[in-house]
């Protein structure tokens, strides 16, 4: 009786299952702007980044794990989803992800952009995500929206509350139509608390500013905050 006592007291005091610190979801465009080079540039270069060093130390800085989610948008009825919710508790889990990425086909190449719609995408995954302490949605692009409703009819009409939206903008100097691509990610599309948007010098800076961009968010989770890093090179 005793021993049966003292075995229900050390399962009463266990520590408790680490928590999911972050649902994160990242969203890639694969709209009729990116063409095949450009989508092999994107897609392999958020398969690397996924796996370089300082990003997988800024998943593994904290014990809680972050649940991840990769799906691929153009026009208002194409997301894609290129994996489900996976909770990435190992360097294996993280390896797999990027994998399944690099490996994965494009599912269109002719449709316009409807942001609005890959947001609401967003906000539909995140409602079956894990339960996690913070969610995040991070959405890639090389245009403004042209299809559909944009990002502010999104976020009235789906559940937004406590959700962090970053940008990832692939600034394509060469396309005069994408001078305003900034302005446009930094007033309609971002939004909550310490979310910013990472600037990539074109679709061969595309790796380089996923990696600085992860590691942003994934330290602001650990701190709980955002980190004090330099601004993004435009």
């Amino acid at each position: 009786m005793v021993k049966a006592l003292l075995f229900a007291g050390v399962c009463l005091t266990a520590t408790p299952a680490a928590a999911c610190r972050l649902a994160l979801v990242l969203a890639m465009d694969v709209s009729s702007s990116v063409d095949a080079d450009e989508d092999r540039l994107q897609r392999g270069g958020l398969a690397a980044a996924l796996i370089a060093p300082d990003v997988q130390e800024a998943f593994f800085a904290s014990p809680d794990p972050v649940a991840l989610l990769v799906f691929e948008w153009s026009g208002r009825y194409n997301q894609e989803d290129l994996t489900d919710w996976v909770l990435i508790e190992s360097p294996a889990d993280l390896l797999g992800v990027s994998e399944t990425i690099a490996f994965s086909k494009r599912s269109h190449n002719d449709f316009p952009t409807a942001m609005g719609h890959a947001l609401a995408h967003a906000a539909t995954r995140l409602a079956d995500a894990p339960d996690c302490l913070f969610q995040t949605v991070d959405v890639a692009g090389d245009g403004e929206n042209n299809d559909g409703f944009g990002p502010a009819e999104a976020y009235a009409n789906h559940p937004f509350d406590n959700v962090t939206v970053n940008g990832l903008v692939i600034n394509a100097a060469e396309f005069e139509a994408e001078t305003e691509l900034i302005p446009f990610y930094r007033d309609q599309v971002i939004r909550g608390p310490g979310s910013f948007i990472e600037i990539a010098n074109g679709f061969a800076d595309y790796e380089r500013a996923m990696q600085r961009k992860l590691v942003r968010e994934l330290s602001a989770q650990i701190m709980g905050q955002s980190p004090l890093l330099p601004e993004p090179r435009g």
